[in-house]
């Protein structure tokens, strides 16, 4: 499924509207109007060019012109390329014309098609004359004419968001991160949201030799590529058991599968550490009760995994003394995670404890993990790296499908014709600012 293990991903998986897209449903209306001209004046036999051409021309009917045409993004100063195995199936499936009897006649055999793999590193430096493009289609252009647009749009969004999972990873310093923007985006763009992060995962994990995993939130997101969504609570199951956080959790230890992860929300009174004393309590006595029986397995299910502080970014939580510059207090901030790791690691003492479980405590609390959410972004998690906040595992949402050129993460596609063939020779033909680009990666289809 990428350039990892030099395969693409099947057409079928992506339920590509394929009837529609050939009529042009999915397409800007100009690419439609360029269709009709072209296929009138192919028709027309005594139609021959006679304007003034860039190049030297003559005896050409236009209608069935042949160009080279170059897909590239401009991202400084790299993109995670995505969404070419999708571009290449909508090529595959809905290049051609309609006869006049209205039958498509599928003409993809006669392009000549260049791709990189779903992986791809694309560097850009800034000068558009030397980009790296991702995909090259030579051939009739009024058979492909109108798949420009959702070509492009598969490309921008499945590459923006790998990029910019990509750039979380490694502000991160490999740390884990939970992919939790589904509702901030359009339910139907779950699939392609999550293969782009799971995909940026594998690219991070072998350019530096990291073992980070992929979690989504939503079955969907996994579905490309094998995964089902996971999570536990969220702050409506704590109003359902009328702001008992602890009990809440208990609950949920005691009635969900042992492989769901206990991770408890501790923001619901905005005192974080008091609700995860309250909580690491409730499940301590749990947990032990049934460890020093010997019932290890009823055990498991009452280790807590984490704790996700989710603290609102207009709140200072009650258990931080404020500082002067109040708004260096709000959300979830180094100081109140600095303060929450040492609770956690000493809450052991709170326990009533014999000699023979206080090692045991002592190893439960420590394996308990910090998972922040709320508001995290590369630029906030560097600040917690660069301070060396005790992070374990980040959950990042909306920044993850951010398109602005005020934070970088502005990855459009852009396609421009580059070369047209005369007399079967392939002559260069561009608006200004652009010329015909070459990427190394770029793979022979047919």
């Amino acid at each position: 499924m990428s350039v990892f293990d030099n395969k693409r991903l099947p057409k079928e998986l992506f339920q590509i509207d394929v009837d529609r897209m050939r009529k042009g449903w999915y397409s800007d209306a100009y690419f439609a109007n360029t269709v009709m001209v072209l296929d009138a004046l192919a028709s027309e036999p005594g139609y021959r060019f006679t304007g003034n051409a860039d190049i030297p021309v003559s005896e050409i009917n236009n209608g069935n012109v042949i160009v080279e045409m170059q897909f590239f993004t401009r991202r400084k100063p790299f993109s995670v390329v995505a969404g070419v195995d999708e571009a290449l199936a909508i090529l595959e499936e809905c290049t051609g014309y309609c006869d006049n009897e209205g039958n498509f006649i599928n003409t993809y055999s006669q392009l000549e098609v260049e791709a990189v793999h779903d992986g791809t590193f694309a560097y850009y430096s800034g000068n558009p004359l030397e980009v790296q493009p991702v995909l090259k289609v030579r051939g009739r252009y009024r058979d492909f004419a109108i798949l420009e647009t959702p070509i492009l749009g598969v490309l921008t969004e499945a590459t923006r968001v790998a990029t910019n999972v990509y750039n979380v990873m490694a502000a991160t310093r490999g740390k884990d991160i939970l992919f939790f923007p589904a509702r901030f985006a359009h339910y139907k763009l779950q699939a392609l949201h999550g293969y782009a992060y799971a995909l940026a995962i594998q690219v991070y994990n072998h350019k530096f030799a990291k073992n980070s995993r992929a979690s989504v939130s939503t079955d969907e997101q996994g579905i490309w590529w094998g995964a089902g969504g996971g999570g536990t609570m969220a702050h409506a199951s704590i109003a359902c058991f009328f702001g008992d956080t602890a009990e809440t959790t208990l609950q949920f230890a005691r009635n969900l599968p042992v492989d769901v992860k206990r991770v408890a929300l501790v923001d619901f009174h905005n005192d974080c550490i008091g609700e995860t004393l309250k909580v690491m309590l409730v499940m301590w006595d749990k947990y032990w009760e049934f460890y020093k029986t010997g019932d290890r397995e009823e055990a498991e299910k009452y280790r807590l995994f984490g704790v996700r502080p989710d603290t609102s970014g207009n709140m200072r939580d009650v258990s931080l003394p404020p500082l002067g510059d109040k708004k260096l207090d709000c959300g979830v901030n180094p100081r109140l995670v600095l303060a929450l790791r040492e609770a956690i690691d000493k809450a052991w003492k709170g326990f009533e404890l014999n000699l023979q479980a206080q090692e045991a405590a002592k190893r439960w609390c420590k394996a308990v993990k910090i998972i922040v959410t709320g508001g995290f972004n590369v630029r906030k998690i560097n600040e917690f790296e660069n301070l060396g906040v005790p992070v374990d595992i980040y959950g990042v949402g909306s920044s993850l499908l951010e398109n602005s050129n005020g934070t970088g993460t502005n990855n459009d596609f852009t396609a421009d014709i580059v070369r047209v063939k005369i007399n079967g020779e392939w002559q260069k033909l561009c608006k200004v600012g652009r010329q015909p680009c070459d990427n190394p990666n770029l793979e022979q289809l047919q």
